[in-house]
C-alpha cells in the first residue's frame, strides 16, 4: 500500500492503517519521509510553547493527569492567572524562538464567565505575532464562535487514544463529546490541534484506532501532537508505565511515521515525553515527518527539554525554526 502523494485520503480503514504500521521499519520511515517532502521543508521545525494558566483542580479522571481531583499527585489547584502575566510568559517565549503560544487550562469545559478574560489573553498574545492556540475542556458553538472572534488561531483538543481503548483511559467524558468540540471549532473556523498519548498500555491496534479517528475526521487536524505518556506517581496509567515499562522506541517512530502517512498536510507534533528521548530518536522522529515540538522547560505539569538542549539539537541536526503564519500574514 503506497500514501497518495498528492491527494490526502479520508477514507482509510483501520486495518489500512494496521498494514502501515506493520510495514519493515526502513520501508515504513523511507516513505513516510517522502511524503513530508511533498507537504514541508524537512528542515524545518515548527516551535510551539505552552503555558498552564490555570493548574489542577479538574473534574476529569483522565487516567495519565497530575492535574485531575480524583487522583493523589501532590499537585495544588490554582485560579486562572491575570492576563498581564501570561502576556508576559508569552512575550518571553517568542524571544525564545517559539511561533506558537498555547494556553491550557485544567477544566472540564469552559465557563462562560471566563471567556471575556481568556479573549483579553488571546487578543494580548495574537497582537505580539504570535500564532494563538488553547486547550480549555469542551467547548459549546457559541463559545468556539467567541474564541475565534477574540484571535484564536487553533484549539487544541486530543482524542487521547482509540475509540475501543478509550474507557480504560477516562470515564467522565465521552469519545463523542470530544468529537463533539472538534466539530464545534471547525465551525467556527479555527484550526484543530488533535493527536494522543501513546504508551499508556494500549496494544498497537488501539495506536491504529487513534490514528484511523484522526485520518477519517471530516478534516485532517491541522495539528497532530503525538504525546508519550510521562509517568505521575499516583495517575493510574502512570503507576501502570512505572510497572511495566514505556512505550518501545521504534514503536514509536512507527507511530509518527504512520501519522504522517495517513494526515499527509498536518504539522505532527512530538510533544510530551520529549525529554527522555535521545537525540538519535528525536532524529528518526524528525526523519519519519514530525516536524514540530513544544519548548520551554515544562509542559503544563511536566518537564520538557531546556532552550539551549534544544537549540544544541537543532544545530546537530541542521533544523531551523518555522516562521510563524501570523508574521507571514502580518508581512503581505
Amino acid at each position: 500500500m503506497t500514501a497518495d502523494l498528492s491527494n490526502p485520503r479520508h477514507d482509510w480503514t483501520l486495518d489500512e492503517v494496521e498494514v502501515l504500521f506493520a510495514r519493515p521499519f526502513m520501508e515504513l520511515v523511507f516513505e513516510a519521509a517522502t511524503v513530508h517532502r511533498r507537504w514541508f521543508d524537512p528542515s524545518e521545525v515548527q516551535k510551539s510553547q505552552l503555558l498552564s494558566i490555570k493548574t489542577g483542580g479538574c473534574a476529569e479522571n483522565c487516567g495519565y493527569c497530575s492535574q485531575s481531583a480524583s487522583f493523589q499527585t501532590g499537585l495544588k489547584a490554582e485560579k486562572l492567572m491575570d492576563a498581564t502575566a501570561v502576556l508576559a510568559e508569552a512575550m518571553a517565549a517568542k524571544a525564545g524562538g517559539a511561533s506558537r503560544f498555547c494556553m491550557g487550562a485544567a477544566w472540564r469545559e469552559l465557563k462562560d464567565r471566563d471567556t471575556p478574560k481568556l479573549a483579553t489573553m488571546i487578543a494580548g498574545v495574537k497582537a505580539l505575532g504570535l500564532e494563538t492556540c488553547a486547550t480549555l475542556g469542551m467547548l459549546t458553538a457559541d463559545q468556539a464562535r467567541q474564541l475565534k472572534a477574540a484571535g484564536l488561531d487553533y484549539y487544541n483538543h486530543n482524542l487521547d487514544t482509540g475509540p475501543e481503548y478509550y474507557a480504560e483511559v477516562v470515564t467522565t467524558r465521552t469519545y463523542q463529546d470530544r468529537l463533539d468540540t472538534l466539530a464545534h471549532v471547525r465551525e467556527a473556523g479555527m484550526a484543530t490541534c488533535c493527536g494522543g498519548i501513546v504508551g499508556m498500555g494500549e496494544a498497537r491496534r488501539d495506536r491504529a484506532s487513534l490514528l484511523h479517528a484522526l485520518a477519517t475526521l471530516p478534516e485532517h487536524p491541522d495539528s497532530l501532537p503525538v504525546n508519550a505518556l510521562v509517568p505521575v506517581t499516583g495517575t493510574p496509567l502512570g503507576e501502570r508505565m512505572l510497572a511495566e515499562g514505556q512505550i518501545d522506541p521504534i514503536e514509536f517512530v512507527r507511530t509518527v511515521a504512520v501519522a504522517r502517512l495517513v494526515c499527509p498536510k498536518a504539522m505532527v507534533r512530538l510533544s510530551a515525553g520529549r525529554e527522555t528521548m535521545s537525540p538519535e530518536m528525536q532524529a528518526l522522529c524528525f526523519l519519519a515527518g514530525a516536524n514540530s515540538i513544544f519548548v520551554g522547560g515544562r509542559l503544563l505539569t511536566t518537564p520538557n527539554p531546556e532552550q539551549d538542549e534544544d537549540a544544541a539539537l537543532f544545530a546537530l541536526l541542521d533544523l531551523k525554526p518555522m516562521e510563524p503564519k501570523a508574521s507571514v500574514e502580518a508581512a503581505a
